[in-house]
Formats: structure tokens, sequence, C-alpha cells
């Protein structure tokens, strides 16, 4: 029997043939709902900071079973298919890269279906694909349950399915990379057949339609759940993350004992559900705020909290005073929008002026960016909004810490910390509720701060080259010293992180007329030399090549190469054959 993969040699689709195929789509899932046209599709083949392609089709359906539909379709007319969700990834992991794959591709785009269905009391919870971090924070906050992410990324209206499909990490010290064992998905097997695989554990029957339709529904008791061993979050990270002599880091996104199905798919399924642990809520926390000029200081608290606390701490975000500087400066108005707005309104807002930018790129009489420039400027208008003491230790500190600790943790951390600077230089101090939300929501607007840089400061600064790295966990010497040769083009370098799981993200605003892809293959051949891993949690998009164990990972799950090709640098071109690309591209 020809399968779906071998029904159709490489020709050309004409013009009747792409018309028919629109027409199937709006049949699914409704005319509104299909978009064929370059300027309604672009903010979906445009990543958030990098990558862009061409793409036959946006489709957005509104059910599961309409997915289902959408994708057999794609299949029996051998197209390409990126299903992708809220589009928040920075490597350009989820839209088109360039126009060399051999097939036509189809965005299917998932946030319609943002349903979420608590299980066992609010222990577990199945996620459709639209779910978002923040609409699952919420969800959860009334059975004082937390979900595996609750900062960052989660402000901008990521996805769930995004952290687990790409083992993104957060901040959560105890909770490791977002991983489960437990999903519903559709793959095209090694026959070249499309199947419904259901390791969701949960019974809904055996035709895809049906099992579809009822989970949408949540048309299932509480006798069809699976009491199943398989985890659905990684079980051991706590442990993991504590032995601090270990020659390899904690974690990253191609750490192959977090590779299963779902988790680290980076697309190559079609994910339609997955069954999620939540977590209890940390009751009264506090946040302490590190100040130093040593970071041997810091090197020695992290060493002495993992081997001796009992419990972990919350969190432990890292700012060099450069980035302090930056953020300050140039992520001003996302602190003060989400300070004043909350969280919940920053899809919606960025939805707006994604829009805006979209109509003002086509009046060339306008520059570009004019939302960013407005919005700088609109910053500058209102007083200093961070409290003073942060100030004060930024003015006599050049390293800090930013540590969140749980009740049972304060008055140790308390003694420890008192014990430590009696003797050494730094100090610390006990923030309030206000100034601990402040310091958290400051280091979370280091991470666009440089885009924001590179816009205003277009003149003088070619690119940025943004790392985000893995280090060893007994590396003691964390904080880098770049060669002349390296260091001498950059304007800016700003380091931040998730300390106590050794993942900084690494921010270098450079210099005009540098040549930004040698720079950055330089770079990493000192992050090898070091021993580190990259990317740590952003994954491998269309800028980092897939190691050998990622990428027979990607092949076993996709092995006709139809699931968002080309990722890691990978073949674009059906059943993986013919040419691969051999140069990185640095982001624009």
């Amino acid at each position: 029997m020809t399968t779906w993969c071998q029904m159709l040699e490489r020709q050309p689709a004409d013009t009747a043939e792409r018309e028919n195929f629109i027409v199937r789509l709006e049949t699914i899932v409704g005319r509104d709902f299909v978009l064929s046209d370059e300027v309604s599709t672009r903010r979906y083949r445009t990543g958030f900071r990098f990558g862009t392609g061409r793409a036959l089709a946006v489709v957005r359906p509104g059910t599961l079973v309409e997915q289902w539909q959408v994708l057999k379709a794609c299949m029996e007319s051998d197209r390409i298919v990126i299903t992708q969700a809220a589009n928040t990834g920075l490597t350009g992991g989820s839209t088109p890269d360039g126009d060399d794959y051999d097939r036509e591709i189809v965005i299917v785009s998932t946030l319609r279906m943002n349903i979420i269905q608590p299980i066992d009391e609010g222990r577990q919870v199945i996620c459709l694909p639209g779910a978002t971090l923040d609409q699952l924070e919420k969800t959860l906050a009334p059975m004082g349950r937390e979900p595996h992410s609750v900062i960052g990324s989660s402000c901008i209206g990521a996805s769930v399915f995004g952290g687990v499909c790409n083992n993104s990490g957060g901040s959560l010290i105890k909770r490791g990379p977002a991983y489960t064992e437990m999903a519903l998905y559709a793959r095209m097997n090694e026959a070249g057949e499309l199947e419904l695989v259901n390791h969701l554990g949960v019974r809904l029957g055996d035709d895809p339609d049906t099992v579809l339709e009822r989970l949408q529904r949540g048309d299932y008791r509480e006798s069809d759940i699976d009491k199943s061993d398989a985890a659905a979050s990684d079980p051991d990270y706590h442990r993991h993350v504590r032995d601090i002599d270990a020659d390899t880091p904690a974690r990253f996104n191609a750490d192959p004992r977090r590779l299963h199905e779902a988790a680290g798919s980076a697309g190559r399924l079609m994910v339609f559900a997955l069954r999620l642990d939540t977590f209890e809520q940390e009751k009264n926390p506090k946040v302490f705020y590190i100040g130093t000029n040593d970071p041997s200081e810091l090197t020695d608290l992290r060493r002495k909290i993992l081997s001796d606390f009992e419990t972990l701490p919350i969190a432990g975000e890292y700012m060099h005073r450069d980035a302090y500087d930056i953020a300050k400066h140039y992520g001003k108005d996302t602190f003060l929008t989400i300070q004043t707005l909350g969280t919940h309104r920053l899809p919606a807002l960025w939805d707006r002026k994604n829009r805006i930018d979209d109509v003002c790129n086509r009046l060339r009489f306008l520059p570009d960016y004019v939302t960013d420039r407005v919005l700088q400027r609109l910053g500058r208008l209102f007083p200093d909004h961070l409290p003073r003491r942060m100030n004060d230790y930024r003015d006599r500190f050049e390293h800090h810490l930013l540590l969140k600790v749980g009740e049972e943790n304060i008055a140790r951390t308390r003694a420890l910390l008192d014990q430590h600077f009696a003797t050494r230089e730094g100090e610390y101090f006990e923030c309030s509720t206000e100034e601990g939300k402040k310091a958290f929501l400051h280091r979370f607007a280091a991470a666009g701060a440089a885009g924001r840089y590179r816009i205003i400061h277009s003149d003088e600064v070619e690119d940025i080259v943004a790392l985000d790295v893995a280090l060893k966990r007994n590396e003691r010497d964390w904080l880098e010293v770049l060669p002349d040769d390296v260091d001498a083009p950059m304007i800016h370098k700003l380091y931040y992180g998730h300390f106590f799981c050794h993942v900084m993200h690494q921010d270098y605003i450079v210099r005009k007329g540098t040549d930004c892809l040698a720079l950055e293959h330089r770079m990493w051949e000192l992050l090898d030399a070091r021993g580190a891993e990259y990317p740590a949690e952003h994954n491998v998009g269309h800028l980092y090549h897939a190691k050998p164990a990622l990428r027979a990972f990607y092949q076993q799950l996709d092995p006709c190469n139809c699931f968002n090709p080309g990722i890691g640098q990978t073949s674009k071109q059906r059943h993986w054959g013919e040419r691969e690309t051999t140069e990185t591209v640095s982001p624009s």
C-alpha cells in the first residue's frame, strides 16, 4: 500500500491544487480561521526574536478534532506542518526558516484551544495545546497549587506545551526542566502512516475522533484515569542539582535524561494534550538581597546551601551590575507595565504591539520598531521605579543575588548570611514584600533589555549575541573572563541567570562592523573548553546544531521528517535526505 509520505514526488503544487487545499482547510475550521496572504500570516511566520520564512497557510483550529483533521489533510497532500502556540521562543523554533524546504509549509496555531482540566484535586492537570503558563498559574491558585514555572516567560504568554516540548528550565530550583512522560500526540511512523498515540493515562476509546472529542469535553470519569508510574515532572532534579561536585551541568535542553516523546520534541510530533504535576504553593516566602564585589563569595554560598539545607530555596537569581543598569534604563516600560497591569494583560498588549508594528513597517517614512521607540521615551517620563536599597547596592556592589526561600528556611538563611558576611566582603538585606516583588520583576526585565538597547542605538550596535549556557555543577569560576580579541568588539556584556542551577544568560551587545557569526563561533569554542552545554533552556531552534543524541531523538520521533524539519540545522528534506545546513545564522 502506498503511504502518504510516498504519494507525491517533488512537484510544484499548481494554483488550482493550492486553492482546493485552502478550501479544504476552510471547510474543516471555517474561513475566518485560515490565513493565506503575506500580511495576515507575517506574525505567525516571524519569530519573537529570530527566524522567518514562507508558509502556504496559517490554520487556527478550535477543537482537537479539527486539529487532527487539518493534520490529516496536510499529510495526505505531502505538506510540512509546524505546530505553533505562543511563538515566544528566542531561537526561531516555531517558525519557518528561509525558503529552502522541499515542500510547502502549513503553520497550525493552537491558541484557541486553551483548556486546562485539573485532576486529582489539582495535584495534576491535563492541558490542551493553547494553555498558557499565566492561565495555568491562575487556574491553580485557588487550589493552593502552582505550575512548574511561575516567573519569566509566563509574563509574555508562553505556552505550557512550549515549555515541555523544549525542556525549558524556569527559575525554580526544586523543579528542574519542564517534563512529562504522559502525553497524547500524533506522529508519522516508520511505515509512513499517521497514528494517534495515547500515553496520557486516561482511557478515552480507540478511534482518534472519539478520543479527541471526549478529551476536549472532559468526558471521562476518575475511574478512567490511570494512577500511572510514568513521570509527570522531573522526579530527580532536586537531588541532581545538589550534586555540586559533578563535572556536568544540572540541566540543559538536549540532556538525554529528559528526552521522552513529547518532552524535548521541539515540534517533531503534533501534541494534543499533556498531563503534568502541580506543586504546593510556597507559603510566606522571604527574599534576601545579597551584594558583593567578589564572585567567589556567591560560589561559597551556593555550595553551602545546596549541600546543607534540608529544603532547597525557591529561587536564586543572579544579576551583574551591567545587566542591572541596562535593565533599569531599557526595561523600565516592561517593569512598569507588568507592575501596573499584571501579567495576564501582557499577551494581548504584545499582540497589539505586533499589529501596530506590522502597519508601521509598511509606511516607509517611519523608522523601524516604532512602538519600541515610543515606549522607551514614555518610560523616561516616570520617576525611578527601583527601591532605594537596591540602587544603593548597585552603587556599592558589582554582583547581586536574589535569594527567595520558603518560611521553613528563613531563620536558617538569615543565620548563614550573618555568619558568612561577618568575616567576608559583602552584605545583604531582607526585602519587604514590595521590594522582593520589584527585585524579581527587575531581573525579569533584564531578559529583553538588550534587544531594546540595540533598537535605540542601532547606529552603534551591529547585533546581539545571546547565549544561554549550562555550566558544570562543580564550576567555581562561573563568571567568564574573555580573551582580548573576543572582548574588544563588545559594547556591553550582560550576565544574569538561575544561579543555583548554574544556568547563565549571557547577552553581548556587539559594536557596529563586527562579524557576529564569527564572534559567536569563537565563543562556542570557549564554552566547549569549559565543559558547558548550550543552549540551556531556549532550545536549538534554527540557531544551533543539534548534537548527535538530539538529532537521533528527532529522527526517531519523525522518521518521515514532516514535522518542523530543519530544527537543529538538520535536513529540511523529506525522509531526512539531501543536504543539511552547515552554517549557523546569527540572530537579527
